[in-house]
């Protein structure tokens, strides 16, 4: 990293210059509120807030997109309060062990990162479920809730808008793992969790997922339209539109469910069902089957 120390006292200053040199840290120092402010940018600012007589709140300004901690004597609104609410980070108080140091500017540096990166994964989330569907789970949902979607991206719309209305987090398990069960039963009770690909389960390992799961706080969801449960509330979501996309890979009965729904109005039953390479009366019995009504 590289830091900057403001600090009036030289003796103290490149002490912590050369400790944090030594551990790979490349150090600046001044002494002044002036010359503290420079046309640089610094990772870390550590700075005195007793240096008599300076304002020391222009450094706090300069650099309010670097890490900075306080280096104080004692603690009072005007030496730590204050200037936390300014934009510093946090304090250390003199004398302090390097090794305080060290590990305050490692955390304030993960928690940065982590931070930048929960908010690639938002935006990014956002846009890839950006078209939800307009059912909702919300807090009069009653858990364990079971999604039948005909759609993935419906059943993952509606568990991260919950989480975000609702400022939740949950631990996220898809049973095609090994260890799903395993998983699921180290997580506490309660916990917010949601499961996906239900669907791909065998009928034995429906009824061990449903039994724990019970007075859980788990969203649990299939693609499997036809799979049930007298146990838990059930919420089914269909939505044929758009849910062909670029990279996207349907089960053969959604694939033919969503070519019926998107072109039975722009090609004839006889086109349509020999681009499908079924019968005519094939193409009545999927209609029948699905639900699916055309318009005259």
């Amino acid at each position: 990293m590289k830091i900057l120390i403001v600090e009036n006292e030289i003796y103290l200053a490149q002490s912590i210059s050369t400790k944090l040199t030594e551990l790979g840290h490349i150090c600046d120092s001044a002494a002044t509120i002036k010359d503290a402010i420079k046309d640089e940018e610094f990772d870390a600012i550590l700075l005195s807030t007793n240096i008599s007589g300076q304002n020391f709140y222009p450094v706090i300004e300069q650099y309010k997109n670097s890490i900075i901690i306080l280096m104080v004597s004692y603690v009072s609104n005007d030496t730590v309060s204050g200037p936390l609410k300014a934009g510093a980070n946090d304090y250390i108080l003199k004398p302090f062990m390097i090794e305080e140091l060290v590990r305050k500017l490692n955390h304030l540096q993960d928690y940065i990162n982590f931070k930048k990166e929960n908010q690639t994964y938002r935006s990014y989330i956002d846009h890839l479920l950006k078209k939800t569907p307009n059912h909702q789970i919300t807090s009069k949902t009653k858990l364990p809730v079971l999604l039948k979607v005909n759609y993935q991206k419906n059943a993952d719309a509606m568990v991260f808008d919950y989480a975000k209305k609702y400022n939740e987090s949950f631990t996220f398990i898809s049973l095609d793992d090994a260890d799903a069960i395993s998983q699921l039963k180290k997580i506490h009770e309660n916990e917010l969790v949601y499961l996906i690909n239900y669907q791909n389960l065998k009928k034995s390992d429906k009824v061990k997922v449903l039994s724990i799961i019970q007075n859980r706080r788990v969203i649990l969801s299939t693609t499997d339209l036809n799979d049930n449960s007298e146990n838990i509330e059930t919420i089914e979501v269909k939505n044929d539109d758009g849910v062909f996309e670029k990279g996207d890979i349907l089960s053969i009965e959604n694939y033919v469910k969503y070519i019926i729904v998107k072109y039975q109005n722009k090609f004839p039953d006889t086109e349509l069902s020999k681009k499908l390479g079924i019968s005519r009366k094939s193409l009545w019995e999927k209609r029948k089957k699905y639900g699916i009504s055309k318009k005259k």
